[in-house]
């Protein structure tokens, strides 16, 4: 006669977050198997749109955005495309040096691979009282079915920038270099989309989207079993924009028309995501808390109801990464 032993999976990922020492202490550990936490189900792996190789995002240089003004506005005929067609695209020749993002690259590499004692002065998830904190996983004890292999540093650099004895040696430098750049590229892109709106260059930055940067970096450290499990599952960014720096080894996939489009690395470029917060509207997907005012008529009503960020936030994050947008409870 069998017996069988039930596993309470909270516990299991309790166990797994008290180590403080994420998915790289288990490849530093040199487990052969991924335990069951990370194993996404299998209805999830089946339902799994193909890739189509011959789709790519749009990729806009921004080289002669400051040339003139016959030049700058092909370039936010591109972005409007981009944007209403995609949400995605990459930039290139955007102002941030090479040797930049280099080295913030290499930064971020040098903290997750730094001793696993370092790092547990950094633990926590809580970044409301400590402005840079590393854990696994942010929705590790919320509702997504299956655990993410990786690791994340998360700091908020606006709109109280951290002081240089918050943040680690290893990528210190980097961090506030890299953000400088980042903010100037973030002020460029909400002008563009602004105008593409139809709108003054500023708008967008009056309604505070600027305000605010939060610097991530994920680790993804070699899988034992790569099938089961996933380094990032299906998600929308809780954001306005994201400016995502991706490194040579490749494997973001972007949903386009019910087909996953594969994004390869392009040396120097930046990839650049509309975020939740610019999506409700659904014109460009732009909107901000709530759909400006600018932009809704009897033709284009507003979809979803106003909301403040807190809301969305602590909403998003209880749901965690379970393949959907948390913008579905918003509709009206």
């Amino acid at each position: 006669m069998g017996t069988k032993t039930s596993v309470d999976p909270f516990m299991e990922r309790k166990a797994f977050d008290e180590t403080k020492e994420g998915v790289k202490g288990l490849v530093d550990a040199k487990i052969t198997e991924v335990p069951r936490i990370f194993h996404v189900p299998r209805d999830s792996l089946a339902d799994k749109k193909p890739s189509v190789s011959d789709l790519e995002i749009p990729i806009i240089d921004f080289a002669s955005v400051h040339v003139d003004t016959a030049s700058r506005e092909a370039v936010v005929q591109k972005v409007k495309h981009a944007a209403e067609k995609w949400g995605f695209f990459q930039v290139i020749n955007h102002g941030v040096p090479l040797n930049v993002l280099k080295e913030i690259e290499d930064g971020g590499r040098r903290f997750h691979e730094e001793d696993p004692d370092v790092k547990k002065r950094y633990f926590s998830r809580d970044l409301a009282i400590k402005n840079f904190v590393y854990n696994s996983n942010f929705d590790l004890y919320g509702s997504s079915p299956s655990v993410n292999w990786r690791d994340t540093f998360a700091c908020y650099i606006a709109p109280a920038p951290p002081t240089p004895d918050e943040l680690p040696v290893t990528c210190r430098d980097a961090m506030f270099e890299y953000s400088k750049h980042v903010m100037s590229l973030g002020s460029l892109l909400f002008e563009l989309l602004s105008e593409a709106l139809g709108l003054e260059p500023d708008i967008l930055k009056s309604k505070e989207c600027l305000k605010s940067l939060l610097m991530l970096c994920h680790y993804y450290p070699p899988c034992p079993q790569p099938d089961l499990t996933l380094g990032t599952s299906k998600h929308s960014d809780n954001s306005f924009l994201t400016i995502l720096l991706q490194d040579n080894i490749g494997g973001l996939q972007i949903l386009h028309q019910d087909s996953w489009a594969d994004v390869a690395p392009l040396p120097g470029a930046l990839i650049i995501n509309i975020g939740d917060f610019l999506q409700v509207n659904k014109r460009a997907n732009s909107t901000v808390y709530g759909p400006m005012k600018e932009l809704v008529s009897e033709e284009n009503p507003q979809k979803y109801r106003d909301i403040t960020i807190k809301e969305y936030t602590d909403g998003y994050t209880e749901k965690g990464l379970d393949g959907t947008s948390y913008l579905m409870n918003l509709r009206i």
